[in-house]
């Protein structure tokens, strides 16, 4: 070698020695803030979102935890955090969905050191790559609900344990039972996966004492929810039953491939993604179960064999677990409360990629597993046809009358248009309201009756298809009153029907 290549050489070398070991994980999480909070505002609210600033958070603390076990089915921690921030910053939708993207970005270094602890520094930087750019992770950074937290809460556990593991000492208990609890007040599905970690604990005989105090802590903080959970009676789960259980099964591995909006994208895609992921699992597996030709480096592994193989009790009681309750009835199996459990699958994904054998094959596998889910994640943030309902340009269509006006809608629609109309509320059963316009908005597919009169004297002055929600606006000469049962049949949607009214519109009983 010359001279001058040497002296590069030498340059090259010392200018990577002189980076700090932490740059991957700084890079990766400044990645995570990227492509969570320049958007956080992009979207409307949809029904859930919406329906906490208008039916749960109120200026006082007691009745919006009143609120939340009398109209909520979660527990209290993420309300009580968005109380604070409400009061703080408003009720705007950056504001209320900026707690949820900074718990987002918080798994990032979650799921590095999860991945460092299991197997290294390899799969540490392929986790935290994978969570920051999954599409199903940057969803729900950018929801006003409990999801973000309930994921971050989840895998400050599983890092807990797996630390827990390590060593035995009063500190990492401690930390394991705070952690155990967080998660337990984001998510009531976090109990499938602290119970695999509790009878993990209870089994190696290394951890069988020291744990004890944290699962008292835990079973306590159980105890503790069951009456919030009784009060709460499930409220907003019906429509669980009313989705097909083969279909939410599908939707499970759809979820974590394409994110929760994906299915427009199509199998194709799905496959795309599918396919590298595939090929890390059938790799990784076989050079994990591979004999080392040095036994000192077999044994030197079998650790990070046995830290996967608690990742994937945990991963698979996260899963299995609300599958089976719902095959015997006790189903409240949504795709989404399903989404912490991606993180343990997601760490075993990169322990499996960077496994010492695997090599350039397994990085590359990972790199194009990345690389699929940031063009999903991109695509999402810029395309409308990816995002929520924009039920924000539906209100501004329908608040451009000139005339007292009545709403049908959806029940999805309620909640959006009371919060971008203020002053909208139900129109109660029974009533009559004095009306010229009336606007019929909701989504495909549509009702035969779409587009007739809702009553006699209205016609048909306009359709407006807004990415993908519909306005059909009627208009009568002069105001007539119409009776909210008309209203009720008439919405133009195969869905359950709701009417609004402007507060000052006269209704008689």
């Amino acid at each position: 070698m010359s001279t001058a290549a040497q002296s590069a050489a030498s340059a090259s070398a010392s200018a990577r020695r002189e980076l700090p070991g932490w740059w991957p994980l700084a890079a990766l999480t400044l990645l995570a803030a990227l492509l969570r909070l320049p958007t956080l505002g992009l979207q409307s609210f949809w029904y859930d979102e919406a329906f906490t600033p208008v039916h749960v958070l109120h200026q006082s603390l007691p009745d919006t935890l009143r609120a939340v076990s009398h109209t909520e089915n979660s527990p209290p921690l993420w309300y009580l955090l968005e109380w604070v921030d409400y009061r703080l910053l408003g009720s705007g939708e950056f504001a209320l969905r900026l707690p949820s993207a900074l718990a987002g970005i918080a798994v990032v270094p979650v799921s590095w050191a999860i991945g460092e602890i299991a197997a290294g520094r390899r799969a540490a930087i392929a986790a935290a790559a994978l969570v920051a750019v999954n599409p199903l992770f940057v969803w729900y950074s950018q929801e006003a609900r409990a999801y973000g937290l309930f994921v971050f809460t989840a895998a400050l556990s599983i890092l807990c344990f797996l630390r827990l593991r390590e060593r035995q000492d009063g500190a990492r208990v401690a930390a394991f039972a705070v952690a155990g609890v967080l998660a337990l007040l984001s998510h009531y599905f976090a109990v499938f996966m602290l119970a695999a970690m509790a009878v993990w604990l209870l089994a190696e005989p290394r951890t069988r004492r020291a744990c004890i105090p944290a699962l008292a802590a835990l079973a306590l903080a159980g105890i503790a929810l069951l009456p919030l959970i009784s009060a709460q009676g499930g409220h907003g789960t019906q429509w669980i039953g009313r989705w097909p259980l083969s279909e939410r099964l599908q939707a499970i591995p759809q979820y974590f491939l394409t994110g929760n909006s994906g299915a427009p994208l199509g199998h194709g895609v799905e496959l795309l993604i599918a396919l590298p992921i595939l090929g890390v699992i059938g790799l990784g597996l076989w050079r994990m179960t591979e004999p080392s030709a040095k036994s000192e480096r077999w044994k030197q592994e079998a650790e990070s064999r046995w830290s996967s193989a608690a990742l994937l009790a945990i991963a698979a009681s996260g899963v299995l677990a609300p599958i089976v309750l719902a095959v015997f009835g006790a189903d409240y199996l949504a795709p989404r409360n399903l989404v912490a459990a991606m993180i343990p699958v997601t760490v075993l994904i990169a322990i499996l990629g960077t496994w010492p054998r695997c090599g350039g094959v397994g990085v590359l596998l990972i790199s194009l597993t990345a690389a699929g889910f940031l063009a999903i994640t991109i695509d999402v943030n810029l395309s409308p046809r990816l995002q929520r309902g924009n039920w924000r340009d539906v209100a501004k269509a329908v608040s451009a009358g000139p005339g007292p006006r009545a709403i049908s809608t959806v029940e999805l629609g309620a909640a959006p248009l009371e919060y971008y109309l203020p002053g909208v509320h139900y129109l109660r059963p029974g009533s009559l309201i004095t009306a010229r316009e009336v606007f019929e908005t909701g989504y495909r597919p549509l009702r035969p009756s779409a587009g007739a009169p809702p009553a006699p004297g209205f016609h048909l002055i306009s359709r407006e298809d807004i990415d993908g929600l519909l306005v059909y606006r009627f208009v009568a000469p002069t105001a007539r009153p119409v009776s909210e049962a008309e209203l009720r049949r008439h919405v133009i949607t195969l869905a359950h029907p709701e009417v609004l009214v402007p507060e000052t519109a006269a209704a008689a009983r």
